[in-house]
Parts: C-alpha cells; sequence; structure tokens
C-alpha cells in the first residue's frame, strides 16, 4: 500500500507542473487572440511629434518617465509628446483613451531625426486594423459603448428629420426649434436647430438644460436642477447671417412632474438674443424610441 502511495505521489508532483504549464500557456493564449497591435513611433528630443485623434482625449498613460506629452492649447484632440532625455536606447509606450471610446497602443523608439512628427489617426485608422481602437465603456454611459452613441449622434443630424412640430422660439430673427426627442437604453438624444434669418451672426456663448417649476418659468428662477449632456455632436460657436444650423444633445433618462418644465436656453455672446424653450413631460414620455436591432432612427 505504501508503494502504491509514493508511486501516486510521484505522479502527482510530475504533473502538477505541467498543468501549470498548460494553465499559462492557455492564459497566454487566451490575451493573445484579444491583443491590441500598437502602432510604432519614433520621438526625439530636440523636436516635437504630434498626434491628431478623430476626437477629445480623454486619457493619457506614459509607459516611462523617458516620455513627457499634453494635449495641445485649444485643441482637444491633438497630443503633444517627445522625448524627455536624450538617446535613450530602452523601447517604451503610452496609451490614450479618446473621447469616442476608442484605445489607442503605442510603442517608442528614440531617434535623433524621425521621420514623421505629424500623425493622423483617423487617416491611420482607415487603412488599420479596426483592432487598434477597441470600446472603452466610460462611467456616465453606462453599459452604452461610446461609439454606439457617437454613431446614433451622427445618424440623427444626417438624417436631419422634424418629428416635433410644436415646440421652438423666435425673436429678432433668431429661431430655435425642437425638432425631436429620441431614447435608447436610457438616454435621450434632443435634436435641435437654429435659424439665423438676420444678417448678424450669431455667436453662441452657452446652453443650459436645466427642470424649473412651470409657474416661475417666465421668471427668475430660484429652484431649479440643472442637466448636463454626456455629448455633444459638434461645438456650435457661432450661426452666420442667413444661415441655419443644427446639433444633437445626449441626456440621461428623467421625467418631471407635471408642475416643472425642461428649460433650454441659449444665449447670445456679447448680445440679447437669447432663446428659450419649453418641454413638458408629456413630450418627454412620447420620445421616439430607436429600434435597437436595425438602429433605425
Amino acid at each position: 500500500m505504501k508503494k502504491h502511495f509514493k508511486t501516486f505521489r510521484a505522479f502527482a508532483l510530475m504533473i502538477v507542473p505541467f498543468a501549470s504549464s498548460m494553465a499559462q500557456d492557455n492564459v497566454k493564449s487566451s490575451l493573445a487572440s484579444g491583443s491590441i497591435e500598437p502602432y510604432h513611433m519614433e520621438v526625439t528630443y530636440e523636436k516635437t511629434s504630434h498626434l491628431i485623434f478623430p476626437t477629445a482625449i480623454r486619457y493619457v498613460d506614459l509607459g516611462s518617465e523617458y516620455l513627457i506629452a499634453g494635449k495641445a492649447d485649444d485643441a482637444e484632440n491633438v497630443l503633444r509628446i517627445k522625448a524627455s532625455v536624450r538617446e535613450f536606447e530602452a523601447e517604451t509606450n503610452f496609451s490614450v483613451i479618446t473621447n469616442d471610446g476608442r484605445f489607442y497602443s503605442f510603442n517608442v523608439y528614440y531617434s535623433p531625426c524621425p521621420e514623421t512628427l505629424s500623425y493622423d489617426l483617423q487617416a491611420m485608422q482607415k487603412t488599420a486594423d479596426k483592432s487598434n481602437g477597441n470600446d472603452v465603456l466610460f462611467e456616465e454611459l453606462g453599459s452604452n459603448p461610446p461609439s454606439l452613441a457617437g454613431l446614433l449622434l451622427e445618424t440623427i443630424y444626417k438624417k436631419d428629420r422634424r418629428i416635433i412640430k410644436h415646440i421652438g422660439a423666435k425673436s429678432f430673427g433668431i429661431e430655435l426649434i425642437l425638432k425631436g426627442i429620441y431614447i435608447h437604453k436610457g438616454q435621450y438624444y434632443f435634436h435641435m436647430e437654429l435659424a439665423n434669418r438676420a444678417h448678424v451672426p450669431f455667436q453662441i456663448d452657452f446652453i443650459n438644460f436645466k427642470i424649473v417649476d412651470k409657474k416661475l418659468a417666465k421668471r427668475t428662477v430660484v429652484q431649479q436642477r440643472a442637466i448636463i449632456p454626456l455629448r455633444i455632436y459638434k461645438q456650435l460657436d457661432a450661426i452666420d447671417g442667413k444661415t441655419i444650423d443644427q446639433n444633437v444633445f445626449l441626456l440621461d433618462q428623467f421625467t418631471i412632474t407635471d408642475d416643472k418644465v425642461l428649460q433650454i436656453e441659449i444665449f447670445e455672446k456679447n448680445g440679447g438674443r437669447h432663446q428659450t424653450l419649453q418641454v413638458e413631460n408629456s413630450d418627454l414620455i412620447r420620445a421616439r424610441l430607436i429600434d435597437d436591432m436595425h438602429l433605425k432612427i
């Protein structure tokens, strides 16, 4: 019996390292199947390299102290990067996450004279493997991938349909209308249009979404709750004379009581042609559902 036990123990000792090795190989294989192929680039100490991303940069992580980086002033989608020391020999890396939920990985090498100093990631993506940019989930969007939210914003903008006919404001040659409210996975998409019928350009200062008491909506409001858009399809700074433009805003789902309204305000910079819309709860609950299977608007 003791002899059989010794034989079994010896066999067990032989099989454990083998099983451990197999498990490690399986892990490596599993990780490799989902690996993100990095871009390769060179940097130098004397010059700055620039990377232009399709959307605003949200996060940057540098792999070592050999690199320094930062967003370009007044350009949310441009990253500046260069070597912090001369002639570093070891390969290093950095990663970037953009506001559309794309993840980018870069392997970096030192060169005294890089062949390229400026990179357009949007142009590179057209010819590169899509695995170079995978969806990252952001807390404010819940389980909705940012790329899907971006696609819906773009689709609503390009289709440019008016499904709401009764919500609008007009004064001093400026007309603001709410063209549609859509709902998808617990989030609203507000489609609005701003028209300038005058020759004087309309400079946009800021846009507000807030819930106010219905009785106080036309007066100074004391009790109000601001609603911050999660995403905006494009940044609107001005509407030139005799032109029309539109935009789409993504907001978290909410409803309001009958004694309150959602107030949308657009303020003119250094001017008084402000426009205000009021949206009631009945308008919110009639939001058009976006078909989840075919993403039909």
